[in-house]
């Protein structure tokens, strides 16, 4: 697979890496099964898909312990990005980024990891009641310990709160530029899709004009994007989908012609070639420094995932992108 770089200090991944979320929390617990999922990571690995990206807070915590499974056997083929400071309670998630905790958590993650050393240390959310430096000084001396090897942030879009004539990302660019003061920042972590482009505006030029790695979370817009999920199907409750705005019935409908598009471009590279592919391709045409993150627990869409990597799109497939429909959502 073709190898790309993230961040100042050069560390190599694949183009396509693997979000493995999907294997212990937010979708569909009833499909979750462990041995299975253990097997997708050895797959992801044997074909280039070096970056597993996890978190502490996924399960919580049993995905960090399912990844560690795979990393045991097979540390010196894998990338492990892991993350810090949300914590989950009965109900609700709140964000922890006092530097005590930050280092604790660490070590409570390369204990599950089975490792020592963990190569992309991300912060998942800023803490509202520490200031960001401090949160930011923490990780940086787990690096300077050697516990870590490059840092990351996870970018959130204020979406619903956003004030009129701001970008989605203004909030999150404000503070990369403050962290970037005490310690590089190596990549970021956002979500970028065909039916997602807000990181266009202004996050990925920020991350591209500084060398900075740019990780494209759902790649495949949670499943849509792939064709194989039909208006109305229903999802399980504990399952994100099931109170996404994008995800009712009335407003999957209303997306197809995103798919639909998708479908056109992908006949254009002969049969075997899927709408996934063509969104994934799409993703990795938007800059060297980009990774997609597509996030999966089963070997064959690994597999057709990571073929995605090799597919170039034309000038006319992107231009035909460009020209596909907004997506829609509840609030619209």
């Amino acid at each position: 697979m073709e190898r790309r770089t993230i961040g100042a200090a050069a560390l190599a991944v694949g183009a396509v890496g693997l979000g493995c979320m999907p294997m212990s929390w937010a979708y569909s617990s009833s499909r979750q099964r462990g041995e299975e999922s253990v097997r997708a990571v050895h797959r992801a690995l044997d074909l280039g898909s070096t970056l597993l990206d996890t978190a502490d807070m996924y399960g919580p915590f049993t995905n960090e312990l399912l990844v560690g499974r795979v990393l045991k056997e097979r540390r010196q083929d894998a990338f492990v990005s892991t993350k810090v400071g949300l914590l989950v309670g009965e109900q609700h998630i709140v964000a922890n980024g006092r530097p005590g905790y930050v280092k604790r958590a660490c070590d409570a993650s390369l204990r599950r990891l089975q490792t020592d050393v963990i190569d992309l240390y991300q912060l998942h959310r800023a803490d509202p009641e520490v200031p960001v430096e401090e949160t930011w000084g923490a990780m940086a001396e787990l690096v300077q310990a050697g516990k870590v090897r490059a840092l990351g942030f996870c970018a959130v879009g204020a979406r619903g709160g956003r004030r009129s004539g701001t970008r989605l990302y203004d909030a999150t660019i404000r503070q990369l530029h403050r962290v970037q003061q005490v310690f590089p920042v190596s990549a970021v972590q956002a979500e970028l899709s065909v039916w997602s482009p807000d990181a266009l505006e202004a996050l990925l030029p920020w991350c591209e004009a500084r060398g900075v790695g740019f990780l494209a979370a759902m790649p495949l817009g949670n499943g849509f994007l792939t064709g194989t999920l039909t208006p109305g199907q229903g999802f399980e409750p504990d399952d994100v989908r099931a109170r996404h705005p994008r995800f009712t019935a009335e407003m999957m409908a209303a997306n197809q012609p995103i798919v639909a598009g998708l479908r056109r471009i992908a006949a254009r590279h002969g049969t075997e070639t899927t709408p996934a592919q063509i969104a994934l391709a799409w993703v990795l045409s938007q800059g060297r420094h980009v990774i997609a993150l597509p996030g999966t627990k089963q070997e064959r869409w690994i597999t057709e995932n990571a073929t995605a990597a090799s597919l170039r799109l034309t000038t006319e497939d992107l231009a035909e992108v460009a020209e596909l429909p907004g997506a829609l959502g509840s609030w619209d």
